[in-house]
């Protein structure tokens, strides 16, 4: 995709990454609910199209296959207008998304929602590790211009109900952006 494509696109697109149990499924679904961006939940779409070098028992998630969900994004992606939601974010080429949200979440709550969803304990604790190191952040501004890398709290329905409103707001300011050229 050239600058010009990127320049033609009539609606951003907008990853939302996090450790997993942070949120961002339920972060996703109501920015889009609201506004008229496509949901993407890449975990669903690789189960769902074999997007995938098979699965891993010690952790029981499937191995990516970068090349696989790339292609199969890239059109949908072009056009611009989605909301992808991911726990990862350097398999990503930079010029898909207008903005990177990194979801965050204090390690106790983190803890309990990885427990709640029957996690084992050597996948809890690999995922709190990750949020403690930080991981998904420093990918994210290792992998995107800092200035759309965006950290957001998200330990509380009042945190998600904030960044669901803060979103919509910037996707209205986008718009307005690209219309008023």
């Amino acid at each position: 995709m050239s600058d010009s494509e990127i320049e033609e696109r009539i609606n951003p697109n907008i990853l939302i990454t996090g450790t997993p149990g942070t949120g961002k499924t339920t972060l996703s679904r109501l920015v889009a609910e609201s506004t008229d961006l496509a949901y993407i939940n890449v975990g669903d779409l690789v189960k769902e199209r074999g997007l995938h070098q098979g699965f891993d028992q010690e952790f029981q998630s499937y191995i990516l296959d970068d090349d696989k969900v790339v292609d199969e994004l890239e059109d949908a992606l072009s056009k611009g207008g989605n909301i992808v939601d991911f726990h990862s974010c350097e398999v990503f080429p930079e010029r898909w998304f207008d903005l990177v949200l990194v979801l965050r979440t204090d390690n106790t709550l983190l803890y309990d929602r990885l427990e709640n969803r029957g996690y084992s304990q050597k996948k809890i604790t690999e995922n709190i590790d990750c949020e403690i190191f930080q991981v998904i952040l420093e990918e994210a501004k290792e992998s995107y211009p800092l200035e759309i890398v965006v950290e957001l709290p998200s330990n509380s329905w009042q945190d998600m109900e904030s960044n669901a409103s803060r979103i919509r707001e910037w996707v209205k300011n986008w718009k307005e952006r690209k219309n008023g050229r």
